[in-house]
C-alpha cells in the first residue's frame, strides 16, 4: 500500500475547489478518510484481511486478535506462535452437528468423549458472534493455529499510507467527497453528496463481484450483479 492519505486529501481539495482549506479543513478531510477505511472494512471485510498465527486459549472458545473485526478462515495447526511450521489442516464443521453427535465436547472430564489436546481438528463459527469461534477438540497445553481475520483499519495521519489496498483509493476519495458535500445545505450539494456515496458503494461492491469471478475457487457460476441496460 503506497497511496498516501495526503494524495487523497489533495484530490478532494482540488474537486472542492478549496485548496486553501477555507471551507473544508484538512482535519475534517483526514477524519472522513479514516471513516471511509472503516466503511470499506465493514462492507468488504477481506479488504483488511490479515494472516497470522495465534496461541489458543485453554478450552474450546477462542477469539481473534484484539483490533480484529471478524474471523475469515482458520487454516491449520502450527508448531509455534512465531516462526513455526505448518501441521495438520483444520476443517470448518457445523456446531449443531457436533452438538448432536457429541454433546459434551466442551467438557474434557466426561468419560467416552474426546479429551482436550494441543492439536485442533475442526472449528465452528457463527455470524452472530464474528470475533469468536470454537475449536474441537478443546485445547489443553500449548497450541497454535494459523488464521485469517479482518482487521479494523488503524486511524492514520495525513502523512501515512492508506490502511486499505491502493485499489480502494478512489472509493476513499468518493466517501470523503460525500461527507464534505453533506456539510452544505444547498440542494445541488446534497445531490452531489448522494452521487459520491453511490459511487463509493458501487466501487466497493463492484470489487466484490470482480473478486468472485477472478478467484481461483471460481466454478463458472457468475454472481448476480446489477442489471445491464438492454440485457434480456
Amino acid at each position: 500500500m503506497s497511496v498516501t492519505a495526503q494524495s487523497v486529501v489533495d484530490r478532494a481539495e482540488f474537486i472542492f475547489q478549496d485548496t486553501s482549506n477555507i471551507r473544508w479543513t484538512a482535519a475534517e478531510l483526514i477524519l472522513w478518510l479514516n471513516d471511509a477505511q472503516r466503511e470499506i472494512a465493514l462492507f468488504k471485510p477481506d479488504a483488511t484481511a490479515t494472516n497470522t498465527t495465534i496461541t489458543l486459549a485453554t478450552g474450546t472458545k477462542q477469539s481473534i486478535p484484539a483490533g480484529g473485526n471478524r474471523l475469515l478462515k482458520v487454516i491449520r495447526n502450527m508448531s509455534a506462535a512465531s516462526g513455526g511450521t505448518g501441521k495438520t489442516a483444520i476443517r470448518l464443521v457445523s456446531r449443531d452437528a457436533l452438538d448432536t453427535q457429541e454433546p459434551n465436547w466442551h467438557d474434557p472430564t466426561v468419560a467416552g468423549y474426546s479429551k482436550h489436546t494441543n492439536i485442533v481438528k475442526n472449528y465452528m463459527y457463527s455470524e452472530e458472534d464474528p470475533r469468536n469461534f470454537y475449536v474441537y477438540p478443546g485445547v489443553a497445553g500449548s497450541a497454535y493455529i494459523e488464521l485469517v481475520y479482518s482487521a479494523n483499519p488503524a486511524t492514520i495521519a495525513i502523512d501515512a499510507n492508506l490502511g486499505v489496498p491502493d485499489v480502494f483509493a478512489n472509493a476513499v476519495l468518493d466517501y470523503v467527497l460525500y461527507r464534505g458535500y453533506m456539510k452544505e445545505t444547498e440542494t445541488a450539494s446534497q445531490q452531489r453528496a448522494a452521487t459520491h456515496y453511490q459511487l463509493f458503494l458501487a466501487s466497493v461492491n463492484g470489487k466484490t463481484q470482480i473478486d468472485d469471478i477472478t478467484s481461483p475457487n471460481f466454478t463458472g457460476a457468475v454472481p448476480a450483479g446489477p442489471a445491464v441496460m438492454g440485457q434480456v
